[in-house]
């Protein structure tokens, strides 16, 4: 896209890239672009070309609740028994009734038998009859006290598993604290309650640890700092030392920048305590008011295309993730007569920040990689002296910490589109 022009704020001319997609944005703002297509999962999900391409999974049976099968088992259990009572009771009844002896006159016992038999028979069939029926509305009434009693029994279960969901970082301080007889569920509440007390004390513990390592790390780095600057600000110091100061004042601010990263992607991972409405397109324009960003020696362009775009989150890791979304597209840029363009508005009912640069061509498979921390294009660990490595790492992180997504495609001819969505405020 270099050499472009660039669209003309609040007219409708498109402006094309010059890829041979001919592609065109329709409007200031973010665009849509496709996220990447998952990665396959087996040889059952084929691409279409193989030989399992045209096979298509099976659909996945409806899930059945635990209550729903308790239920089940219940009405079950009562007509394997109701229909052996009924079984047992058939033959005793039939025991019974053989041995009943029909008296009559003038009846021989031929004829005697014969009646006999008949009414053994015609016992029996109501007997059984009416006693299925009886078992059948029994049985109904069995299943509709099944399914409360299941509920009663599970209930529980149903607060063990509502707490878990209400659990975040900031809410690790309740418990269960399960009542009653001490059985398997209270067992598993109990520990529950355990394990949430090992989970608030980590976190405890890395709060502290963030909060000693922001200090511990900072001090010695700033008065090297200061030591270096004053250093170099004698005017009797030699050429020589005053090169070599400042290539430890280079190291140091190097190293300075990578403590404020690891520090910045520790509290980015955590959850967030409090949200509130930030409006995507002023954070980024504050962004872009900022003197200088970075000495990368070359000479980008930055093109605004910023629309409103409301989101609910923490508005200094947002001013981060927007901040770090530009530098990382300045300092991975092209030498000579790079550009970035820098969106924001909504999406699909999402707020969204998109940042897109020219640069080195990315492939497919490199793009997942880059969202590792200290992971850089074509190379691990070396030329750290564009970044520390932890640009698009932090921004994963902000992204996850307020529930949005991110994802980054190759751009045609050089360059990455990198978006975020957010849940909008």
């Amino acid at each position: 896209m270099t050499g472009e022009p660039e669209p003309r704020q609040g007219t409708d001319e498109p402006r094309r890239t010059g890829s041979d997609d001919n592609r065109a944005w329709r409007r200031p703002g973010p665009q849509q672009v496709p996220p990447p297509p998952p990665a396959p999962k087996g040889m059952w999900r084929g691409d279409g070309g193989g030989t399992f391409g045209d096979i298509r999974p099976m659909k996945a049976l409806p899930r059945m609740s635990v209550r729903l099968r308790l239920t089940l088992l219940y009405g079950l259990l009562f007509f394997v028994a109701g229909a052996l009572l009924l079984f047992v009771m058939s033959v005793l009844m039939a025991n019974i009734l053989g041995s009943v002896k029909v008296i009559g006159y003038n009846i021989s016992d031929e004829e005697a038998t014969a009646l006999q038999r008949q009414f053994v028979e015609q016992t029996m069939q109501q007997l059984v009859g009416r006693s299925l029926l009886a078992l059948g509305g029994v049985g109904i009434i069995t299943l509709v006290l099944g399914w409360f009693v299941a509920d009663r029994a599970l209930g529980p279960l149903q607060r063990v598993t509502t707490t878990a969901r209400r659990l975040s970082e900031s809410t690790l301080h309740e418990r269960i604290a399960l009542e009653g007889p001490d059985d398997e569920i209270k067992e598993l509440a109990d520990t529950f309650d355990a394990m949430l007390e090992r989970l608030g004390q980590a976190f405890d513990s890395q709060r502290r640890f963030v909060a000693n390592a922001s200090h511990e790390l900072r001090t010695p780095l700033a008065i090297n700092r200061t030591l270096l600057e004053v250093a170099l600000g004698d005017p009797d110091v030699s050429d020589d030392l005053r090169a070599v100061g400042r290539t430890l004042l280079a190291t140091n601010a190097r190293h300075e920048r990578l403590i404020e990263g690891l520090l910045l992607l520790a509290r980015s991972e955590r959850e967030l305590v409090t949200r509130t409405p930030v409006d995507l397109a002023e954070v980024a324009t504050k962004v872009l008011e900022r003197p200088a960003r970075g000495d990368n020696g070359t000479d980008v362009s930055v093109h605004p295309e910023l629309t409103p775009g409301d989101a609910l989150g923490d508005p200094v890791l947002l001013e981060h993730l927007v901040s770090n979304l530009v530098d990382n597209a300045i300092k991975h840029n092209v030498d000579d007569g790079g550009e970035v363009w820098v969106r924001t508005g909504m999406l699909e009912g999402y707020a969204t920040v998109q940042v897109e640069n020219t640069g080195p061509v990315v492939p497919a498979y490199e793009v997942e990689r880059l969202f590792e921390p200290f992971r850089r294009l074509n190379a691990d660990r070396v030329e750290s002296s564009k970044g520390a490595g932890l640009g698009l790492s932090i921004v994963r992180s902000v992204v996850l910490a307020h529930r949005g997504a991110v994802y980054a495609t190759p751009r045609p001819g050089g360059g990455l589109v990198v978006t975020v969505r957010l849940p909008s405020g």
